[in-house]
């Protein structure tokens, strides 16, 4: 498979990066553009990789073309490489927060499958939870945008009007998680823990919370549950944290993200 990343930020990176760390899955070809290449010349020494300024010559190299740009660059970027997508032979992702996949078929037309991923950053590592939607020409490649991203991850099928939701959920999601193992963080450090064994103790509480209920299935309750007794210290600290909103401020949080990219998409 030849695989081109067309504007490499950080998103953009994280995905290059989770693609040449996966032993099972074949590229061919990696190709990365951006304007300045500089910073991206330590990427020249991965085998298969190509690195170029040029998106002309990437789209030309690449059957699957990953589109990671700016919102504000997209048009530009769809009217430079239009004349060179083949029906036959691309297939178009976009990576690029509040853009339809309507306004991208306007531009290159509705033979080319097109399809809308939201990743975050955990791509890097193998660990992003991508939703992806299609068109109607890209629903015989949705396949293939589910071997790419489970490669780097776990991937959700959806329909389109919820991408909004699923930004804010998964990609703006990584950012509240971190806020929350930060928080913890420095809850350690004032229970009297250093600074590194409470990052440590934090961030692997959070994966083993996380790692029980994908394998068991279970509701968080049924786990919350398992580790609370009458009158005990677990029950004590979760009723004080409710006490001061925990929930409600993760709820209203989310509902401010969903509407603030609600208000982009009315703006743009």
């Amino acid at each position: 498979m030849k695989i081109a990343l067309i504007g490499v930020g950080n998103l953009g990176l994280s995905i290059a990066q989770g693609l040449v760390d996966q032993t099972n899955f074949d590229i061919e070809q990696l190709v990365l553009t951006k304007r300045n290449v500089s910073n991206l010349d330590g990427w020249k020494k991965h085998p298969h990789v190509l690195v170029t300024p040029s998106n002309i010559d990437a789209v030309r190299a690449s059957d699957v073309i990953i589109l990671c740009v700016q919102p504000s660059q997209i048009n530009t970027i769809l009217n430079e490489i239009k004349d060179e997508l083949d029906e036959k032979r691309h297939v178009l992702i976009s990576t690029i927060t509040g853009r339809k996949i309507s306004e991208i078929a306007e531009i290159v037309g509705n033979k080319i499958a097109i399809i809308r991923s939201m990743p975050n950053t955990a791509i890097s590592v193998g660990e992003s939870m991508t939703c992806i939607s299609t068109n109607g020409t890209g629903k015989a490649k949705i396949g293939l945008a589910e071997e790419i991203f489970n490669a780097m991850g776990e991937t959700l099928v959806i329909d389109e009007s919820k991408m909004q939701a699923a930004t804010v959920v998964c990609a703006s999601g990584i950012a509240f998680w971190m806020r929350l193992i930060r928080a913890t963080t420095q809850g350690a450090i004032q229970l009297g823990f250093d600074a590194p064994e409470a990052k440590h103790m934090a961030t692997q509480a959070c994966m083993g919370a996380a790692t029980l209920l994908l394998e068991s299935g279970n509701h968080p309750e049924e786990e919350i549950d398992k580790v609370t007794t009458p009158q005990g210290c677990t029950i004590s600290g979760l009723n004080e944290m409710e006490h001061e909103g925990l929930s409600s401020a993760l709820i209203k949080g989310l509902m401010k993200s969903y509407e603030k990219i609600s208000q982009i998409m009315t703006d743009k």
